[in-house]
């Protein structure tokens, strides 16, 4: 079976759509209309930055999503289920029929404007962590107004609350044994969270005006973690509730996983989505122990390891020799398809860091160039086309296979260590306390 999902806000970029507005003039035609704005320029232009703006984010993704479907109905074969990750929902009830796209437009802008105006606030990704560990650390160190917004993976959570209380329990959580990353989230306030109770309730109203349709295809809910039912007010309802309630996505995909989807789909502009449902399948797919056998048998060899990607290696490379030393570990848990300006960087700083790329792969960069192409992917993808990188942006041989110590605690740390998730500081120290 198969499940298309679709992005959130977080995945918006200049250039969104570039493919897409001149294959499917009529829905650019139409979004302007709604909007009171040409709708491509803000997606290709960005001006004024604009992108960076709650209330001209989410439509911009909503229409570039919808655009993806256009495209996927053509090129793609039918889907058994839809699901999107907080504003994607939208983009997912549309597609199974909830509304037509101007009505989905209409709840999408003023859904927007509304969580724009919740100020205050704000967001951090902690990466690393169980969700029985992140609710202990904030409940021992009194962050009563700090929450989980979104369970992106079950290693990977967003929290919402004030900036003072985020600020204050960084440098707590970034001294939690195995935590691999604790990254702002570049949002006007904080989304998914009791703050935003009084957005949820002005949007009811116009979410009560709202004809809702039969869905043609299954929509998996973010509150719930399961299907919107047939009821037209419970589709309403958790739309509303969505605004302050976290979104469950790990729960939707085992959700999926357990009605039978082996494929999903993301529809939209960044792999986001299926970075975070690789993570969470791979959680649900452990490899099996071996059998109990009373015999001794040989040990088996060791399968052939798969041909490295360079890309892949690429990718990891930046994130771990030029972004690291220039801003820290939070490098190491940042999406490889999110913008370098969501790490505050300036002018400056992409000057440093083509010295730093140029320095490491041997070869200048120029500073445009990583302007240019400002996430760890679309740098990745430049470089390997360039004749003078690609040779030195290989990945190496493959080192010799850790030892596997007897203390199974001491191996995962080597390996994090060496896959560039732990600083070889903060692997000495977790060591050194397991000594």
């Amino acid at each position: 079976m198969r499940c298309y999902v679709f992005p959130g806000q977080g995945t918006q970029k200049k250039g969104m759509g570039r493919s897409l507005f001149g294959r499917f003039p009529d829905l650019r035609r139409r979004a302007d209309r709604v909007l009171g704005y040409p709708i491509e320029e803000l997606c290709l232009e960005n001006p004024e930055r604009r992108l960076s703006d709650t209330a001209y984010a989410q439509p911009a993704i909503y229409v570039v999503n919808a655009l993806h479907w256009s495209a996927a109905q053509e090129d793609l074969p039918p889907a058994d289920f839809f699901a999107g990750h907080s504003l994607g929902e939208y983009s997912a009830l549309f597609a199974a029929g909830a509304f037509d796209f101007e009505t989905g437009l209409t709840l999408v802008r003023r859904r927007a404007e509304l969580m724009s105006q919740v100020s205050g606030g704000a967001m951090a990704a902690v990466v690393g962590l169980s969700e029985q560990t992140v609710q202990q650390t904030l409940e021992q160190h009194g962050a009563t107004g700090v929450v989980i917004a979104n369970y992106n993976a079950p290693e990977q959570f967003v929290l919402s609350g004030s900036r003072e209380e985020l600020a204050r329990i960084k440098p707590v959580f970034e001294q939690v044994e195995g935590v691999r990353g604790f990254v702002p989230v570049r949002v006007s306030g904080p989304f998914h969270a009791p703050a935003m109770a009084p957005a949820a309730d002005r949007f009811c109203s116009l979410l009560a005006s709202v004809e809702v349709g039969e869905l043609r295809t299954p929509v998996i809910s973010n509150v719930t973690g399961r299907p919107f039912g047939p009821d037209a007010q419970e589709v309403r309802d958790l739309l509303a509730d969505q605004i302050a309630r976290p979104v469950r996505w790990t729960d939707c995909i085992r959700y999926l996983r357990d009605a039978g989807v082996s494929a999903f789909t993301e529809l939209g502009e960044s792999k986001v989505l299926t970075s975070l449902i690789d993570r969470i399948t791979t959680a649900l797919d452990p490899a099996p122990d071996p059998a109990p056998d009373a015999e001794a048998k040989p040990a088996r060899q060791p399968a052939e390891e798969p041909a490295p990607d360079p890309r892949r290696a690429l990718i990891e490379r930046i994130k771990r020799e030029i972004l690291q030393p220039e801003i820290g570990d939070e490098a190491l848990a940042f999406d490889e398809d999110a913008s370098f300006r969501q790490l505050g960087l300036n002018s400056i700083i992409y000057v440093r860091l083509a010295r730093r790329a140029g320095t490491v792969l041997g070869v200048p960069i120029k500073p445009d160039v990583i302007f240019q192409h400002r996430s760890c992917a679309a740098l990745a993808d430049h470089l390997l086309t360039r004749d003078d990188i690609a040779g030195a942006a290989a990945p190496e041989a493959s080192p010799a296979p850790l030892r596997e110590y007897q203390d199974e605690r001491v191996t995962a740390l080597l390996r994090d260590c060496a896959n560039g998730t732990l600083t070889v500081d903060r692997t000495i120290e977790a060591i050194r306390a397991l000594a």
